[in-house]
């Protein structure tokens, strides 16, 4: 399955953005699907997370402000982000983990990236 995140763009401080995750096909068999971002020189981070039973959690940095929800129709995440601070900047990725075996691990799929700039 390929992914695609969207819903980037340039917001001021204190502005929201809402992040979609496009499937090339409706994703059956996930157990977990999240939201990762990258900012600019630093390593990759996680955001946010939600399983198949609709439980979320998020890093403390954005509790409160982001609100991820799976997409029912193809089980893809979004994640709606409020309250915008510049350091929320960076790169973000949806991923979805699917089990591709029925005894074996989840296999991680992740999108292709859309940038978030927040200006202060």
């Amino acid at each position: 399955v390929q992914l695609q995140a969207s819903g980037g763009g340039l917001v001021q401080a204190g502005g929201s953005l809402r992040l979609s995750c496009a499937a090339s096909r409706t994703i059956f068999s996930f157990t977990t699907m999240g939201w990762y971002r990258q900012a600019p020189g630093k390593e990759r981070a996680w955001v946010a997370s939600i399983t198949r039973d609709d439980i979320t959690t998020y890093d403390d940095s954005v509790l409160g402000r982001f609100t991820i929800s799976r997409n029912n129709a193809k089980n893809t995440p979004s994640l709606q982000m409020n309250s915008l601070k510049p350091e929320d900047t960076g790169t973000y990725y949806c991923t979805v983990d699917i089990m591709t075996t029925i005894l074996g691990p989840p296999t991680r799929y992740w999108g292709q990236g859309t940038q978030v700039t927040v200006s202060s």
